[in-house]
């Protein structure tokens, strides 16, 4: 059984002051595999403590000091990426080949380092105040709280930004998906980041979670999650005025037009299904054209048969099960709720596929004929489910669309550049994606309404940890 109780508080791995053990499950087999401690007030409290020491002497680092210290880290990151993975994969079911490629990826932490070279910190306000200067500053100390569902590329999303603008930080990774972030801790003190700059402890909303949203002296929080808990944090935040920024839930509308290309359909599924549907950014809503709407159902029908199933641990492309009982659990439920709602089940359905009794495997589902007002076209699955819906028109397929109290990804599908176009612009989402063309690596991630408020990645990633100071009267260069 691995143990790792210790967290990274002041530049040193410390035990938890209380004994709060917290077992680690496999989800591919449901055994226990590891243990961490959950931490305590005092343990939050010592964390942040240390980054509010650590903040005068970190954001008066010359930027190019700080981004020398983050490509020292991105070079041992490049060097334990496998091993990264593989922790990923454990902990929260990924499999092993994603995990590696995809889930452990550096490109957030390239992302950012380019984000800082590129940033001018200190610039005139315009030709109109020769004098008047804009200067960005660090906005202190950040709690962070990151999922489990994409962990490593949450975490690199927020301490690496925070770092790039002078940020201090404690972060509490996922209970469930804790490993990847211990390693970036490792990383990062041995790379030679100042005490204090980089904290973690582990805990649970509840717990540490909580603390860091109502500690007086976190400055920031940034969070990534559920939307119930980003209400929650938001909620806890206000007596503080911290700035609270959020990346939350997401139920994504894929439209797909009768003059789509004829991949888009079984793309849209993959896209659906790709980690086990446990993305906020998923498009779990397919809504087609209905003249091409029958033909639509039977490609996404044999797309999602011949999807394979199996354990994290297995080498190949196929997709890994849920990540814990409860959500095993709920997604199960909201399958159920689809078929008593009368949408049409085409495939997958309840319980385990075939050749599973155990681990938390779901069997790839497709509804069809589902209405917009239905549970499993506005709850958020998180799982390997795709409701269809037909429309008639753009301006329905519009209205549907944006039918959903979320607005983090949408996408449309469409050789009809004018009409692409169009739609884009009227669809209230963060983001839009176009025939199966993947946005920059560097584009901000974000969404609206219940999807959240702030932009991570890139140069907008960065800006949610500064502070803008106008300045007049400057001296002459």
């Amino acid at each position: 059984m691995l143990e790792k109780r210790q967290f990274y508080i002041d530049g040193q791995w410390v035990d938890p002051t209380e004994t709060r053990d917290y077992e680690l499950i496999d989800p591919s087999t449901e055994d226990a595999f590891g243990i961490i401690s959950l931490g305590s007030q005092t343990d939050t409290d010592a964390a942040v403590a240390a980054a509010k020491r650590a903040f005068p002497a970190w954001a008066a680092t010359p930027p190019e000091e700080r981004i020398a210290l983050m490509e020292k880290v991105l070079e041992l990151y490049i060097a334990r990426q496998k091993e990264v993975g593989e922790v990923i994969s454990k902990q929260m079911g990924a499999p092993i080949d994603m995990s590696i490629s995809s889930q452990a990826s550096p490109v957030n932490i390239e992302v950012a380092i380019k984000a800082a070279k590129d940033f001018d910190f200190i610039h005139p306000i315009g030709p109109h105040a020769p004098t008047d200067r804009i200067i960005h500053e660090p906005i202190g100390v950040v709690g962070m709280i990151t999922p489990w569902n994409w962990p490593i590329s949450q975490v690199t999303l927020k301490v690496f930004p925070a770092l790039a603008a002078g940020c201090t930080m404690v972060l509490k990774p996922s209970e469930f998906a804790p490993l990847d972030a211990m390693l970036l801790a490792e990383m990062i003190d041995e790379a030679g980041v100042p005490a204090g700059v980089f904290n973690l402890v582990n805990g649970d909303g509840e717990g540490v979670g909580s603390q860091l949203s109502v500690h007086p002296d976190v400055d920031m929080i940034s969070f990534t999650g559920s939307t119930r808990a980003g209400i929650a944090i938001t909620k806890a935040a206000a007596d503080t005025l911290k700035r609270v920024s959020l990346e939350l839930g997401g139920k994504g509308a894929n439209i797909v037009f009768a003059d789509a290309d004829d991949r888009a359909v079984r793309r849209g599924v993959r896209s659906c299904f790709n980690n086990t549907g446990q993305s906020c950014n998923a498009p779990t809503r397919m809504l087609v054209e209905r003249s091409v709407y029958d033909q639509a159902v039977e490609i996404a029908k044999e797309t999602a048969e011949a999807t394979a199933v199996n354990s994290a641990h297995e080498h190949g492309k196929h997709i890994g099960p849920l990540v814990s009982a409860r959500q095993f659990g709920r997604v199960q439920a909201l399958i159920e709720r689809g078929i008593e709602e009368g949408a049409r089940l085409v495939t997958g359905g309840p319980g385990r596929p075939e050749g599973f009794n155990k681990g938390y495997f779901v069997r790839p589902t497709i509804f069809a004929d589902v209405s917009n007002d239905m549970d499993i076209a506005q709850q958020e699955v998180f799982g390997p489910v795709l409701a269809m819906i037909p429309f008639d028109t753009e301006e329905e397929a519009i209205e549907i669309a944006n039918d959903t109290p979320y607005g983090l990804t949408n996408y449309v599908q469409s050789q009809d550049d004018a009409k692409r176009v169009r739609v884009a612009r009227q669809l209230r989402s963060g983001m839009v994606e176009m025939n199966g063309r993947a946005r920059a690596d560097d584009a901000p991630f974000g969404g609206v309404k219940q999807s959240g408020n702030g932009r991570e990645n890139g140069v907008w990633g960065m800006e949610e940890y500064l502070e803008v100071k106008s300045v007049s009267g400057w001296a002459a260069e």
